[in-house]
């Protein structure tokens, strides 16, 4: 027997897997994820190294191979645990081992430690006043300086003392030598939360919340460990039901993780965790710094952490002692990596709790498809919040057909109803979100004579229209400047549908010239803090109007906004994508519920331009049983996920020719594999993007109910690809139930 051996995944030479041979001393002894020692160069020199795998046949001369030496002594539980998740995501989702180990341990690089001096003052209260006066006399001014400060206060900052008394280094050195003070030093840890605790206390519970509590509480004290599902409508308290479920988690000795979909949501999410359970709440998200990042894994595995929140890779924290995963939002698309291997947090999360003995609990307002269903199949417990906490009511929803407006002579992208309770909620000091699922002036560029559409020369996209009279490609980033004339037909009447967040916003400020308006899209949130600087600003309301794309929708609360405009939301319908309406029925149902979360009640508008359409309706109406039994009969008819279970393989390359014989080749293998024709393949074909970057796509579907024989042919092509040479110019991905159709 063999194993493969990966030793350093820090170290760009050593990014790969070694072969050793298994003495017959550790036969059986070994699993994936174990840490052992092996000898390593020409040195032999002994390292450390983790299991990822094993096999019957040498990939090289046997008499070269070298043994392991003996299991590591003393070695990380949890990073054996992490690995071995590693290696189940390597099969599961495709890809190769060190893909999935860089996924799973993501902080490699170990960071330059922040350290803390202190400067402590030896001398007694008479004798430091004596060698003042010394220092005095012989006019030694920095000397005196130094000395005055720690009389009055014993023990100061170092850095506050160089920096407030303009003393130097040197000085500092030249009384510690004699002995009239000490300077000492510790590691400080970066906190990337800059707010300080309140102590917020539980509030009421209703019976629906203390059902859900008890329902948690009772079967993690008997030692059942379930994956549960937080139905709760908006606005009905499941982060108050979160955070007692983790309350019961820490008071047992465990730790929790908090997954959310978006950085945007860190704030508000950070400030209810941390007013409840303090400085053992972090966080952990892309924005954060290198050191910051290294800093909360040290304080994780010195064990100051116990809550951990961030998007989906806070999923791989290490904690020791596992309890729960808690998914917010669990709908959310966020949720899915577009990176290999494209793993889904919400499967990964249930992977990763069984291995450790955790909970999970998905939360949603608008529960995907996938949850709902193993719920009713009854792999899942569904915990239902049917009524608002509080004295909240849902909001008030109004469709308004944007087809009568522009009939009705009305050409503005803002209705004329929503114009005039934005009007009354001015009047009235109460705040408006405006939503719109588009970024910046970033309109394709049409002809409205011939219907020439201006393209990128290097992909098969539409350039966007920016501001300062440029097009750019948001694939590639390749840029030229705006065109005047049509050049198909020669037409003037060529431009961009410019219906962008800039736009709105400029023209919510020329309407209503006395409202102070915010913008939060990507363009304006580039910094570090800018998704909580924005946030913070409309949550102490020195704003009253929020336009902003989909991040301003996505579990937010603020009490003093009763009225929210969703416009032309039902763009989305329209796209290449089986999950269309299931993704506008979330996008609608969360953002009409960011209306009357306080005392006052709210109102929504829906603009539209499908206003029969089954997910816009029900939306409207807060129904989303309703959406998933019409969805449901649309996925059974069509055989989508989650009623059967679909593969994606991504193929890329420069030579479309080429691209197009392995395209071939690689359906033909499938079909050999699938004995039965169990499985339906369709393409290979171009994807809706066929070429970016001078480089070719296309794509294989993959469609059946097992999963396990979907999982058995991506294995036997990963080796086909492998042993065959035409492949190696080639990209090859594989995608289980793809979030986004290529």
């Amino acid at each position: 027997m063999y194993a493969d051996i990966i030793v350093d995944i820090t170290h760009e030479k050593l990014d790969k897997v070694f072969q050793y041979r298994i003495p017959p001393k550790l036969e059986g002894a070994l699993q994936i994820g174990m840490e052992v020692v092996v000898p390593f160069g020409k040195g032999n020199k002994e390292i450390r190294g983790y299991v990822t795998g094993f096999s019957h046949k040498p990939g090289y001369d046997e008499k070269k191979m070298k043994p392991i030496l003996c299991i590591a002594q003393g070695s990380v539980a949890i990073e054996s645990r992490l690995v071995a998740l590693a290696a189940w995501m390597k099969e599961y989702y495709g890809g190769t081992m060190i893909q999935a180990l860089k996924t799973v341990i993501p902080i490699k690089k170990q960071e330059k430690a922040r350290r803390k001096r202190r400067v402590r003052l030896l001398l007694s209260e008479d004798a430091g006043k004596e060698q003042l006066e010394i220092f005095l006399h012989k006019n030694q001014k920095a000397r005196a300086r130094l000395l005055a400060a720690l009389l009055e206060q014993p023990e100061q900052d170092y850095e506050l003392l160089t920096k407030k008394l303009n003393v130097t280094g040197a000085v500092i050195r030249a009384l510690e030598e004699k002995k009239m003070i000490s300077l000492n030093s510790e590691n400080v840890f970066r906190n990337p939360i800059h707010h300080k605790s309140q102590g917020t206390e539980s509030p009421e519970f209703t019976v629906e919340q203390q059902h859900a509590i008890n329902s948690f509480r009772e079967d993690y004290r008997k030692g059942l460990r379930k994956t549960y599902l937080v139905y709760g409508i908006t606005g009905s308290g499941k982060t108050e039901v979160y955070m007692e479920m983790i309350a019961e988690v820490l008071e047992a000795g465990s730790q929790a993780i908090v997954l959310i979909p978006e950085i945007a949501l860190t704030y508000q999410t950070v400030m209810r965790f941390y007013g409840r359970f303090g400085d053992r709440v972090s966080i952990l998200n892309s924005r954060m710094s290198a050191g910051e990042r290294y800093d909360q894994m040290e304080r994780v595995k010195s064990g100051e952490v116990d809550v951990m929140i961030g998007p989906r890779s806070a999923l791989f924290t290490p904690f020791p002692h596992l309890g729960l995963i808690v998914i917010d939002e669990e709908h959310e698309s966020a949720y899915k990596s577009e990176q290999t291997p494209r793993y889904h947090a919400r499967d990964t999360a249930i992977e990763r709790a069984k291995r450790e003995g955790a909970s999970v609990v998905l939360g949603s307002a608008t529960p995907s498809l996938e949850s709902f269903y193993a719920c009713k199949c009854g792999h899942f417990q569904l915990l239902e919040l049917k009524q608002r906490a509080g004295e909240g009511e849902l909001p008030k929803v109004y469709v308004e057909d944007m087809r009568k407006e522009l009939r009705a002579g009305n050409r503005s992208i803002l209705s004329d109803r929503l114009k005039n309770l934005i009007d009354s909620r001015l009047l009235r000091h109460e705040q408006v979100m405006l939503f719109l699922n588009r970024r910046g002036y970033a309109g394709f560029v049409s002809c409205r004579s011939c219907g020439y559409v201006v393209k990128c020369s290097h992909c098969d996209v539409s350039l966007a229209a920016h501001k300062g009279g440029r097009m750019i490609c948001h694939y590639c980033g390749y840029e030229e400047p705006a065109v005047n004339i049509c050049p198909c037909c020669g037409s003037l009447y060529i431009g961009g549908f410019r219906a962008g967040t800039q736009q709105i916003e400029e023209l919510v400020k020329r309407q209503f010239p006395a409202a102070r308006v915010l913008r939060m899209d990507m363009d304006t949130t580039r910094t570090k803090d800018g998704h909580e600087k924005i946030l913070e600003t409309f949550a102490s309301e020195d704003a009253d109007i929020l336009i902003g794309t989909q991040m301003i929708v996505k579990g937010h609360d603020f009490p003093n906004v009763t009225l929210v405009g969703i416009l032309a939301a039902d763009m989305s319908l329209y796209s290449s994508d089986y999950r269309a309406a299931e993704r506008t029925f979330q996008l609608l149902t969360q953002a009409a519920g960011r209306a009357g979360r306080g005392r006052s009640k709210g109102e929504v508008i829906i603009q539209t331009y499908s206003p029969d359409h089954y997910s816009v309706k029900l939306a409207a109406a807060q129904d989303y049983e309703g959406f998933y039994a019409a969805e449901m009969e649309y996925r059974k008819m069509m055989g989508y996920p989650p009623v059967e279970q679909l593969l994606a393989v991504l193929m890329t390359g420069p030579d479309e020719n080429n691209l197009e014989t392995a395209a071939k080749y690689l359906k033909e293998f499938a079909i050999r594999v699938d004995k039965k024709g169990i499985l339906q393949m369709i393409g290979p074909a171009s994807p809706y993007v066929a070429k970016v970057s001078d480089v070719y796509r296309r794509v294989l579907y993959l469609k059946g109910r097992d999963n396990r024989l979907l999982i058995e042919v991506k294995n036997r092509m990963e080796k086909y690809i492998e042993i065959n040479k035409g492949f190696q110019t080639m990209r090859i991905q594989f995608d289980f139930n793809p979030m986004n159709v290529f």
